[in-house]
């Protein structure tokens, strides 16, 4: 299960982004994950809650976005998602399209919450 190792970077991530902003706590990450990326986002949310628990990120809500495969034909110029594995241009029919995305694991972003400064 390599979804823990990447869980374990995303969290490092964060852990480096929250240093350089010590006024601010994280509070929502975002990934993309493609659907050929081979990473079952279950398991990664699972990984994620684990290593999270008990620490001072257990608040810190991981939201994934799952990407489809796309392609673009280059005799028309459309871009589509792929059905299964119908690489065909649903515009003209071109069968020699070209891949575009759908493997990515990317993070997408991260939301904070600023502390208040204390008043004395």
């Amino acid at each position: 299960m390599h979804e823990i190792g990447i869980a374990n970077s995303i969290l490092d991530a964060v852990r480096s982004e929250a240093a350089r902003y010590p006024q601010a706590r994280p509070r929502r990450i975002s990934v993309r994950i493609g659907e050929l990326a081979a990473i079952d986002p279950d398991a990664l949310a699972f990984c994620f809650t684990a290593l999270t628990r008990d620490t001072g990120l257990e608040s810190l809500k991981l939201v994934i976005e799952r990407c489809p495969r796309r392609h673009r034909c280059p005799a028309c110029c459309a871009e589509f998602d792929v059905a299964g594995y119908d690489f065909r241009c649903p515009q003209c029919g071109a069968e020699n399209t070209e891949f575009l995305s759908g493997d990515q694991l990317e993070l997408a972003s991260m939301e904070v919450e600023e502390d208040e400064p204390g008043t004395a």
